[in-house]
């Protein structure tokens, strides 16, 4: 049923709020999907060192975000404790994108210790910002329809940043006349870490400048981080959002990590960046529909039916070969009109979970949450690009040359097969959480009656009291 909301945002701080998604984008597509096939088969980086190397970053990401997420809920300064991060860390990320983008022309043994050691300088000034920036969202607003229009705002900037990032490779060769070879590859991400410089500060000091964080009264976490994960485990809703997302963002990096790959050898087409086009214009296009849709069947309900139209059309590219481009545009068009839902309504959905927590115990601790949510996204990029990447090498792939059958029905199956099964598996996991509008109306109401020194039922388990 639909509620009415009772708090607005105005349009102004949705946009600042929103803005510094649309440039952290690039280190997502570049990063998953150009920049790997860029040092395997420019700078020449074996293909499998490169995926060990990306599965370990995403090791290294299960301390950092959690740690920088309980540093920053921790975190007291005159301008909150979110924005300092934003601020100061946009610098940072911006100069490690930039040589990770420019590597020098040396022997692979150099080549690949510089990947190493820029990728995870970049990942770890990348938590940085982006651990605080999504964990200063759901405190804008704790209205239940009015963060799923905030976030759905958020990515779709995010999603059109993706679309820049997915395109920005073709129009800088375009714009600069660059030739197709080694040194017309390089160029090219030079110029794509110029450009993106300035689109990255500049909206990062936009949302520091326009966002006023709320004064948390008392002590700001004041519970250890051991402590604090205890009550993360007695989140029963989070767990099961948690779990359910990691699975289905598993199904939908591999796609993203291995789309060259497959559209190239498999299909056998030279237009990998207008499906990645048209996947993200469809993308932001249905995106408006979902959420006036989760306004009126609730957010639940409307990822489950975005989870169900993604995957019924994706199935279908198991089956594609040489000479299908058509077809496969039509499943791309088909499967990107669940694509934004499947990224908005998550995250509306994670805000009233931190509710929950603040119920459980007292304290808003959402960085701890943003943490623990962005281990879980790395994890799944980890296991599209580290695993995916690996086993495609193991398989026998070799760059620049037709690929053996072995090669083409492992890109099949990793490309299409295992995410469908993922999503299928999220679907079913997804069934049981239970956060509705009027449930999360009952946990705002429970912990105003807590603040007020009273002890209350738990929405969840009615059986048990908590005070």
């Amino acid at each position: 049923m639909k509620s009415r909301r009772t708090e607005h945002i105005a349009l102004r701080k949705k946009l600042a709020y929103s803005a510094p998604a649309l440039a952290l984008a690039v280190v997502g597509i570049p990063v998953y999907v150009y920049i790997p096939k860029f040092y395997t088969d420019v700078v020449g980086i074996n293909i499998a060192v490169l995926g060990t190397i990306l599965f370990s970053v995403r090791i290294f990401d299960a301390l950092t975000d959690p740690a920088i997420g309980y540093l920053s809920d921790r975190t007291r300064t005159r301008f909150g404790r979110r924005r300092p991060y934003i601020a100061i860390g946009s610098f940072f990320v911006v100069l490690s994108m930039y040589l990770l983008f420019n590597p020098p022309h040396a022997s692979a043994y150099f080549e690949t210790w510089w990947f190493g050691i820029c990728i995870y300088a970049l990942f770890l000034c990348w938590t940085a910002v982006t651990v605080p920036y999504e964990s200063l969202g759901p405190e804008i607003t704790f209205d239940y329809h009015e963060r799923t229009s905030l976030f759905g705002m958020r990515d779709g900037f995010l999603i059109a940043g993706t679309l820049m990032a997915a395109s920005s490779p073709a129009l800088v060769a375009w714009a600069f006349n660059l030739s197709a070879d080694a040194q017309g590859e390089r160029a090219k991400f030079f110029w794509i870490a110029v450009l993106y410089t300035p689109l990255l500060i500049g909206s990062c000091w936009w949302c520091v400048m326009a966002i006023k964080e709320k004064k948390a009264a008392g002590p700001l976490q004041s519970t250890g981080i051991w402590e604090g994960l205890g009550y993360v485990t007695r989140n029963r809703p989070f767990i099961i959002l948690i779990i359910s997302y990691t699975i289905a963002a598993i199904g939908s990096n591999l796609p993203a990590t291995l789309i060259l790959y497959y559209v190239e050898y498999v299909l056998q087409s030279q237009l990998a960046d207008a499906f990645l086009l048209l996947y993200f214009v469809t993308g932001i296009l249905f995106l408006p529909g979902w959420i006036k849709l989760s306004g009126r069947i609730g957010k639940k309900a409307a990822w489950l039916t975005s989870m169900v139209i993604n995957t019924g059309a994706f199935i279908g590219v198991f089956f594609l070969g040489p000479g299908d481009a058509r077809i496969y545009g039509i499943l791309v068009f088909l499967s990107g009109i669940g694509f934004g839902a499947t990224l908005a309504l998550p995250s509306a959905i994670q805000a009233d979970v931190i509710d929950y927590d603040e119920l459980l115990c007292g304290q808003r601790r959402e960085g701890q949450y943003i943490g623990l949510w962005s281990i879980a996204k790395k994890f799944a990029a980890a296991i599209g690009v580290g695993a995916g990447l690996s086993i495609l090498g193991w398989a026998g792939y070799t760059p620049n040359v037709a690929q053996s059958e072995q090669v083409q029905l492992t890109l099949r199956t990793l490309y299409a097969l295992v995410p469908s099964v993922c999503n299928i598996l999220a679907f079913i996991i997804v069934l049981a959480y239970p956060i509705s509008s009027q449930v999360h109306k009952q946990i705002r109401a429970a912990i105003a009656e807590r603040k007020a020194g009273r002890s209350v039922a738990d929405p969840i388990k009615p059986d048990r009291m908590i005070g």
